[in-house]
């Protein structure tokens, strides 16, 4: 899922989007599986790599339940 107009800086490691959303990374895998959170692969190490833009607005959708 790599696109190479990638910029890294607009997103973030899982384990500052478990930090930013207050869940554990386990969380964020199933999330994954389950289709809720889309992540995106590091170019080089192939680490998950997640858009700060929609952890934002995940987090959002969280604080307005």
């Amino acid at each position: 899922m790599y696109n190479e107009c990638m910029n890294i800086k607009d997103y973030m490691t899982i384990k500052e989007a478990a930090e930013l959303l207050g869940v554990d990374k386990t969380t964020l895998r199933r999330w994954d599986k389950a289709g809720k959170l889309t992540p995106y692969r590091h170019p080089l190490n192939r680490y998950r790599l997640y858009k700060k833009e929609e952890l934002e607005q995940l987090l959002r959708g969280i604080r307005h339940e």
